[in-house]
């Protein structure tokens, strides 16, 4: 047979010319190098350091809720005691009750001074007004002037005898009637303001009956 003359290829690199440089040696090599050889923060990236890892977030203090106006702070409080339903003879107990222990305090802490008692006198006529029931609304400005010249007796100036005693709690009713009207005026607004709304209340029922 026949037989070529030719030489099989050498893959060496052949003798006379430079060996070309090793590919990844250049200057783009070497730092494509080292961004395979170290990819993500690798021992020698960073001199060994960790990732810095997200910190929580601290949870900050609510703010401070501000104090609300007077009025409001009072219609907060009133909402928060208690409400007890009293009939009409429980809410003249009450209110009688009360007024005497108030007057025996006023009394021992200032003297039986009648300005205090009338003072003290309004809050008791507001709250017998509202913690009465709904069906006798009109029974609480009745009750509280009565319950004002029941607890009035332990601070009136008293001479001998029971006369004397008697004028001395006409003396006071006269001189301190502002307070006894003052709080028979509480007491019927308190009640005509929940008279009015549960009139609205059973309209409007009325109006949307439950299904």
């Amino acid at each position: 047979m026949e037989q070529h003359g030719t030489r099989p290829a050498q893959y060496g690199p052949r003798r006379g010319r430079a060996p070309l440089p090793p590919q990844g040696r250049g200057a783009g090599g070497a730092a494509a190098g080292r961004a395979v050889a170290r990819p993500g923060g690798g021992p020698g990236a960073g001199g060994g350091r960790r990732p810095a890892t997200a910190r929580p977030a601290q949870a900050r203090p609510a703010p401070a809720a501000r104090p609300g106006p007077p009025v409001a702070r009072a219609v907060r409080a009133l909402r928060q005691m208690p409400d007890p339903r009293l009939t009409g003879l429980g809410s003249g107990l009450f209110c009688a009750a009360v007024m005497l222990v108030l007057g025996f305090l006023d009394q021992v802490l200032f003297g039986a001074s009648l300005t205090v008692y009338g003072v003290l006198f309004l809050p008791v006529c507001l709250l017998t007004a509202l913690w009465v029931r709904r069906g006798d609304l009109l029974t609480a400005p009745v009750v509280v002037p009565i319950a004002f010249a029941v607890g009035l007796v332990t601070v009136a100036e008293s001479g001998e005898g029971l006369g004397g005693r008697l004028m001395g709690l006409v003396t006071a009713l006269a001189t301190e009637a502002g307070w006894l009207y003052g709080g028979t005026l509480v007491a019927g607004v308190t009640v005509l303001v929940r008279r009015v709304r549960l009139m609205r209340r059973r309209a409007a029922a009325r109006r949307h009956p439950p299904v």
